[in-house]
């Protein structure tokens, strides 16, 4: 810690303790009486007028520390130098301020006590204004204090006032760690004595510097003689008084980087013997005992290593060390309290977007939801439609069946009827040849009328796999509809041709039908001139013998039932037919 920190820090609690009414400001005429007491502690030549001529643009009114900082800085502080004694300062503004502050009626320690824990605290709180003093810095003290005064630290009792201190403040005034002391809290089974001592170790240790000091045999330089001296290692020197109590300083010994300590073998009656070896004297000094001995030894080692390395002394290096990891630990704690507020954020940021894309996916599901409805719907309409035009297919289809059925009935009918006429007239051999022609042309007819009903057969069934399509077609996805539309179209279309087609055939069947029964004119025809002949034999009384039915076997059978004549005859009749055919073709040319 640097020097103006160190002085600014009791120079604060004298202004704060110039302040009666608690204003955060002081009058100008007190300012004056600090000003001048600082100057003459410090042993700076004082400017009564310095004061006046800072603050002439400023109203009487009192001044405020803000406005007292530029002073103090600039005629005084500017000018201070590490050459008074540090303790008179103290006392001067302990004076001020604790004249104000401490009740010492409530108090177990004395006024003197009170004083040094004041300046530990001012060593051990943080550079902030108004002073604290952490609770790190709290449990360093204590532990050096219950050290200081030989009795044993217990965690448990700390632990439970600094769960009592966090739920408070975390931390300490000056006031509140002096009337913790004078309580008693942490010093119970102590008396005042152990505990004044205790104070006074550790304000040597951190406020005097002291690294160590105890009794010691000292050998004179004139007459060499021992005498004992009370001795106390500071950094940069020993110093050597007649008793304990500091009253009569003997001399110093300085150190610098140049120094040594080292061992010496027993004489003289002497043991435990070191010699320190300076640039200027040398000295040899008797411990108590081995351990003294080799703890003064490390000690005065240690305090030249820090000479040499232009360290601070211990304490002050581990405090210094304490402070910058705390404003680690802060500025890390107020990194991941920024990091926490970003992540924060990033996730309200989030969360809002996780928000809008569920609105979002709920007003998508909504649209989807009533577009499925719709579709359904108009997949509905659909299949309703197909089925009424199905079952208008299916109603036309059974009529057109049954209208087959009966024409075919009829057919056969007809069919039985020319049967029976032939067997009739099968005995007949001039009419034969006219029946036989006659038959030959409803044979053709019979053909032609078989094929007819072939090609009936065959568009029926193309028309029932057109229905079974568009069955199928109905069943398919959605996303096929359309092209399905325009296959089912497309085959109705081709239905409405077979059906056509149908009609064309009906129509030829028809025209085989007249045709037919043109021939079953003829055949009537022949069958009149057959009775008239039959006649014309009767009465003339010839023997003419009949020609009789062939053979049974080989006989016909046709899509109209059983043929009237064989196989052979069939043939015979068809080369009879071509030649005849053949002779009209030549007389026609």
């Amino acid at each position: 810690m640097a020097l103006r920190d160190e002085l600014l820090k009791s120079i604060w609690h004298a202004f704060t303790a110039l302040d009666l009414d608690k204003s955060g400001k002081v009058s100008k005429s007190q300012l004056k009486v600090l000003s001048h007491n600082l100057c003459t502690v410090m042993k700076i030549p004082h400017d009564p007028v310095a004061l006046e001529e800072h603050f002439k643009d400023d109203d009487e009114g009192p001044v405020s520390t803000q406005g007292y900082m530029p002073y103090l800085n600039k005629f005084i502080l500017d000018k201070v130098k590490d050459i008074f004694d540090r303790q008179d300062f103290n006392r001067m503004c302990w004076t001020l301020c604790a004249r104000k502050n401490l009740d010492q009626s409530s108090l177990l320690i004395t006024n003197d006590d009170a004083f040094k824990i004041w300046c530990i605290f001012n060593f051990l709180s943080e550079d902030c204004y108004p002073l604290i003093m952490v609770t790190e810095e709290i449990e360093y003290f204590l532990r050096k204090l219950t050290e200081a005064m030989g009795g044993s630290w217990v965690e448990e009792r700390f632990e439970d006032y600094r769960l009592e201190l966090n739920a408070k403040q975390q931390c300490l005034s000056v006031w509140a760690l002096i009337s913790l002391m004078g309580s008693g809290h942490f010093s119970k089974g102590m008396d005042r004595q152990a505990l004044s001592m205790g104070i006074n170790e550790v304000y040597q240790e951190l406020i005097m510097d002291v690294l160590k000091q105890g009794f010691m045999m000292k050998k004179g330089h004139k007459r060499k003689n021992w005498t004992e001296r009370w001795f106390m290692l500071k950094p940069d020197s020993i110093s050597y008084y007649m008793g304990e109590d500091l009253t009569e300083k003997k001399g110093d010994i300085v150190l610098d980087g140049n120094c040594c300590v080292e061992s010496l073998p027993d004489k003289e009656g002497k043991k435990n013997l070191l010699y320190i070896k300076c640039s200027q004297k040398s000295f040899e000094i008797s411990a108590s005992d081995k351990k003294k001995k080799q703890e003064w030894i490390q000690a005065i080692q240690t305090s030249v290593s820090l000479l040499r390395l232009g360290r601070p002394a211990p304490h002050r290096e581990a405090r210094q060390k304490r402070r910058e990891q705390r404003l680690r630990q802060q500025a890390e704690q107020e990194e991941l309290e920024l990091r926490m507020s970003e992540l924060q954020t990033a996730n309200e940021a989030k969360q809002d977007e996780l928000e809008a894309m569920r609105k979002a996916l709920e007003e998508a599901a909504t649209s989807a939801a009533e577009e499925e409805r719709r579709r359904l719907q108009t997949q509905t309409e659909l299949q309703d439609r197909y089925k009424t035009d199905l079952e208008r297919e299916k109603m036309v289809r059974k009529q057109m069946e049954e209208e087959v059925a009966q024409k075919s009935t009829e057919l056969e009918q007809y069919l039985q009827r020319v049967h029976e006429l032939e067997d009739m007239y099968r005995q007949l051999e001039d009419a034969l040849e006219d029946e036989r022609r006659a038959r030959q042309d409803e044979e053709m007819v019979r053909r032609l009328q078989a094929r007819l009903l072939e090609e009936e057969a065959t568009k029926r069934v193309e028309l029932e796999k057109i229905h079974l399509s568009q069955q199928r077609a109905i069943s398919e996805t959605e996303a096929e509809k359309q092209e399905l539309e325009k296959e089912r179209l497309a085959k109705e279309n081709a239905l409405q041709a077979a059906m056509k087609q149908l009609d064309e055939l009906e129509q030829e069947r028809q025209g085989a039908l007249e045709q037919y029964q043109t021939v079953i004119k003829k055949l009537e025809d022949a069958t009149n001139n057959t009775k008239t002949w039959k006649h014309k034999v009767d009465h003339h009384e010839g023997l003419l013998r009949l020609i009789q039915p062939g053979s049974k076997a080989g006989q016909l059978i046709t899509n109209w039932g059983p043929a009237a004549f064989s196989e052979a005859e069939l043939s015979l009749r068809e080369k009879a037919w071509q030649e005849k055919k053949t002779q009209q073709t030549q007389q026609s040319q």
